[in-house]
């Protein structure tokens, strides 16, 4: 008789590689990451993560992916140790990011590629900041289609916008705000800080001069608060 053993396929949290290979990579992971997290902070089942392994395949632990950021609609917030497809009610992520650094190779990039149009992105935007090379490609008939043109693109599915001018890529929100730093959020956070600290005061002055101007009024025999 023959035992049949079962065997727990293992699905790495981690595959080895580093989130980035220089800083202005990195920066532009975290700025598009932290900024889609802005974007969808009110939306429950929206999902955005960073260098997060997707395994598509239940099962087969070798196909994957860790899109420098990407966004799954339809799922639930939360921390993960991987996306594990089949376990997001076979939700694939809609829009993935990659940020190109100079050791991205272009087997590499080709492969990510094949596998982003394979298990079903939507839309998917490569951008270089070194080279100032930005594309993106929309999924359609089954496979992912080159936008003509990135300049003005509207994501369909995340509704911000890209511009392009010469000095590199820029994203805004759909109300129009520019995706921003976590510096300039913080330099943005503090300077409406220190306009309401100053309304303030000025409010609080004005409530002082009001008072003094009412004791004026009474000492000359006149009730301020008397209606002509």
């Amino acid at each position: 008789m023959v035992q049949q053993v079962s065997q727990t396929v293992i699905y790495p949290d981690s595959d080895g590689q580093p989130m980035a290979e220089n800083t202005q990579q990195f920066q532009w992971i975290v700025v598009i990451k932290e900024n889609l997290e802005i974007l969808f902070a009110n939306r429950p089942d929206v999902f955005v993560a960073g260098d997060l392994l997707w395994y598509p395949v239940e099962g087969d632990n070798k196909t994957r992916q860790a899109p420098d950021a990407m966004v799954a609609i339809g799922r639930p917030k939360g921390h993960r140790g991987s996306y594990r497809q089949w376990e997001e009610d076979n939700i694939a992520p809609q829009v993935v990011f990659e940020i190109l650094s100079p050791g991205n190779r272009l087997a590499e990039m080709n492969r990510k590629f094949k596998f982003y149009e394979r298990y079903g992105v939507e839309e998917y935007y490569i951008y270089d900041p070194e080279r100032l090379d930005l594309a993106g490609w929309l999924h359609r008939d089954g496979e992912l289609a080159m936008i003509e043109e990135m300049s003005g693109w509207v994501s369909p599915r995340l509704q911000i916008r890209f511009e392009f001018p010469s000095t590199g890529l820029e994203l805004y929100y759909p109300d129009g705000r520019r995706f921003l730093t976590s510096v300039e959020l913080h330099q943005q956070a503090q300077e409406s800080e220190q306009r309401a600290r100053q309304l303030e005061e000025e409010l609080a002055a004005e409530k002082v001069r009001s008072q003094r101007l009412a004791e004026q009024l009474k000492r000359l025999g006149i009730d301020p608060d008397s209606q002509v």
